[in-house]
């Protein structure tokens, strides 16, 4: 599959993830991750991030800088607090 090909699918991720995307895109989101190594690689390391993030301490507190960063690397810096 071509990258935008793989683009176009990981715009679904979240939905995948959180477990709401359903019926046929669903399942080729999955026949997809099943040939492509680089796509399963993601869905797992988001469910992972996500999984470690539910199961953190509330008094956890990352790093300010860590935070930043992480933030403008998944380009959510519109979700830092300013």
């Amino acid at each position: 599959m071509a990258k935008n090909e793989c683009c176009e699918l990981l715009t679904y991720l979240n939905d995948y993830v959180d477990g709401s995307l359903r019926g046929e895109l669903c399942k080729v989101l999955e026949e997809h991750m099943s040939h492509c190594t680089n796509c399963e690689i993601v869905v797992n390391t988001l469910q992972k991030t996500v999984e470690l993030y539910q199961q953190q301490d509330e008094h956890l507190q990352i790093p300010a800088n860590t935070k930043r960063k992480l933030f403008l690397t998944l380009d959510l810096e519109d979700y830092l607090e300013k």
